[in-house]
């Protein structure tokens, strides 16, 4: 997708040398600091398999304290806290006859500049499952794999500090001007990483805006790895993740995945865990 050059763009450009300079606006504050949390439902056509399945995803965006030593939500704001914005992201989908499930895990501090504090993703089926975490630490990237393939199983190693494809989600509701452009080295999503058994290290990447009516398309493209993913967002603040195209080349034919936002609300869903709080599952079109 091309590089528009319009006066989003541009504020794009202007956010990338401003970053450190910019701080929380008292709408973000507003609208984020609430105590509630942002949950929006997709419909999906999920590639797996050579095959497309339909399933579903959900987001959930909340702000949350975090202990930054231990990379853990905090029970109570302290002194050794740090405000971060908390993504999580879930898919569901059939393969045949047994079920996959699929959740990412992403902290980012809020203030500047919007670094990932840590990453996490877990994959289950019935043929087994498997879970990565990824933390920050340290000016590097410390990893973790637990896998039932042979190979990926039961690994700790370190990467160097690089941006990583899970935090640009975050980016995109907390600043969407700082989103880099260009030329980038950029560690994949851990789902794909592991869904397609690829070497998680950073890989030579693109990233690319364009405008879209009223939205705006984010678009990262990998040579090596035959991939590209492009998200597609609300132009205006709170910049709502609208769905997203993930296209790949495998096994010599090419496949695409997409999502298409269904419904969003903000709720205190932790509080609404008993029977009868199932009914609000209805407007999200999940079951």
């Amino acid at each position: 997708m091309k590089y528009t050059k319009s006066l989003f763009c541009i504020s794009f450009m202007l956010g990338l040398v401003n970053l450190n300079a910019q701080r929380i606006s008292e709408q973000f504050k507003a609208h984020w600091f609430d105590g509630f949390a942002e949950i929006s439902s997709y419909s999906i056509d999920q590639s797996r398999y050579g095959e497309i399945r339909e399933g579903n995803a959900v987001l959930i965006y909340v702000t949350e304290d975090f202990l930054k030593k231990e990379q853990v939500k905090a029970n109570r704001k302290s002194k050794t806290t740090v405000p971060v914005l908390k993504s999580n992201r879930t898919k569901k989908f059939l393969t045949g006859i047994y079920p996959y499930s699929i959740m990412t895990s992403s902290f980012s501090a809020l203030k500047s500049p919007q670094t990932v504090v840590k990453n996490s993703a877990s994959i289950q089926e019935w043929c087994g499952q498997s879970y990565l975490q990824m933390n920050h630490k340290a000016k590097q990237l410390e990893v973790v794999s637990h896998s039932y393939f042979e190979g990926e199983a039961d690994q700790t190693f370190t990467l160097e500090e690089n941006r990583t494809e899970d935090e640009l989600w975050n980016l995109i509701r907390l600043r969407p001007q700082a989103l880099p452009l260009g030329n980038l080295k950029l560690v994949p999503s851990l789902e794909s990483s592991r869904l397609n058994h690829k070497t998680i290290e950073a890989y030579d990447a693109t990233a690319s805006i364009e405008e879209k009516n009223n939205t705006t398309i984010y678009t990262i493209t990998y040579p090596k790895l035959q991939r590209s993913l492009a998200i597609e967002f609300s132009t205006s603040f709170p910049h709502t993740i609208e769905g997203w195209v993930e296209q790949s080349l495998g096994k010599g034919a090419a496949f695409t995945s997409t999502a298409k936002r269904i419904h969003t609300e903000r709720r205190q869903y932790w509080r609404e865990n008993d029977n009868a709080s199932t009914k609000y599952r209805a407007s999200f079109k999940l079951d």
